[in-house]
């Protein structure tokens, strides 16, 4: 086994719901050993958290700026290899290109920067730096999304005509309708989350489930947010008609105020031959439809599977792989590449998903603030 990768924190203290399945994914292949870390703005409560996981507390830094100057100043040997960034979203840009510019890798929650301006900026970073940057669109390590991408792969659904994407929570509700309470809620605050909750949060998992699983870009959108409060700046809830290459169309649907909606994230592909539709709430069913034959049901851990969908399978069929055995997809897909071993496309979302899906972000926003019109992507 080669030694362990050296990972940095940055964010994910406490009860931290982000910072507990970081640090159960990495640990679960064992490639990672945490070394540093700043969990907290307050340094205090930051020593306190690391004794609380028993993390030795002399590499736990007082902010992200002495945490970099620190580890330069360690043999290369010693130091932090790679930063896992699990701020909000508006300390990640700032945070992601400083380790890049001082040679440190990157794994990095999404969205990926405040703006699309951003993502160019930091693709350019990344590009000289020649490290790698890892955006942990976590679903994308699920066995059976792996399944239905290689599925689409090999032509059996024939030519795609139809996406849905569908990915409802209802969380906000208890917040939305008090006035006093949204305001201080950091995600339906513009200067920390961006210009999008809703779909800035979990509207562009969709988005990158629909890309990963086709193979197929969306060129353009058109989108319908809802505010439900004039005196709310960020959308709740959105509608995208989506158009993609050769003629194929779709929706995709997100909503953080679905009344009763726990984590429901839904893929379906339509093709001429048939469909594929997999649900997050049920990972480990891929549900294969036809005009003409029975519903097949496909899980994971079966030889007749694809080598990268069992590559993302720890266990023996029957045996439920969960949230973060999907993380810890991404975070070994991350370490072989950091390590320079041989990796599949689409181990792990890259810094090309990061910047696709702030341009899906800002043409969304750009599509419903002008008077819901079709926008282009990039």
């Amino acid at each position: 086994m080669p030694k362990k990768i050296r990972l940095g924190i940055l964010g994910g203290g406490g009860d931290s719901l982000i910072g507990v399945l970081h640090r159960v994914a990495s640990f679960i292949n064992d490639n990672y050993e945490i070394v540093g870390a700043v969990f907290n703005p307050d340094y205090d409560q930051s020593v306190e958290f690391a004794k609380e996981i028993d993390i030795p507390t002399n590499r736990i830094y007082k902010d992200f700026d002495t945490l970099v100057e620190e580890e330069l100043k360690l043999p290369e040997d010693e130091r932090i290899q790679v930063c896992s960034v699990q701020t909000p979203n508006f300390l990640h840009f700032p945070m992601a290109k400083k380790l890049l510019d001082n040679g440190f890798h990157v794994i990095c929650e999404k969205p990926m920067t405040m703006d699309y301006a951003e993502a160019k900026i930091l693709e350019e970073a990344h590009q000289k730096s020649g490290k790698i940057f890892a955006l942990t669109h976590t679903y994308t390590g699920y066995p059976m999304v792996r399944q239905m991408k290689e599925m689409i792969k090999t032509g059996e659904l024939g030519k795609i005509h139809k996406v849905d994407a569908q990915y409802y929570q209802g969380w906000i509700n208890s917040i939305i309708h008090d006035k006093e309470k949204r305001s201080t809620v950091w995600r339906l605050d513009p200067t920390k989350a961006g210009i999008s909750s809703c779909m800035g949060d979990i509207g562009v998992h969709a988005f990158n489930m629909v890309e990963f699983t086709t193979g197929l870009q969306i060129k353009s959108v058109l989108c319908d947010f809802n505010y439900l409060y004039e005196d709310n700046k960020m959308d709740v809830d959105g509608t995208v008609l989506v158009r993609m290459d050769d003629h194929v169309k779709g929706v995709i649907r997100s909503s953080q105020v679905a009344t009763g909606e726990e984590n429901g994230l839904t893929i379906a592909i339509y093709g001429e031959k048939g469909a594929l539709k997999w649900e997050q709430e049920r990972p480990n069913f891929l549900y294969k439809m036809s005009d003409t034959e029975p519903l097949q049901v496909y899980k994971p851990g079966h030889a007749y599977n694809s080598e990268f969908s069992l590559n993302a399978s720890k266990l023996p069929p029957g045996h439920p792989e969960g949230i973060f055995d999907s993380m810890a997809n991404i975070y070994l897909g991350a370490a072989r590449a950091i390590r320079g071993e041989a990796y599949k496309e689409g181990e792990f979302p890259t810094m090309k998903d990061g910047v696709r899906g702030m341009n899906f972000i800002e043409s969304t926003v750009a599509s419903h603030k002008g008077g819901n019109v079709w926008v282009a992507l990039d």
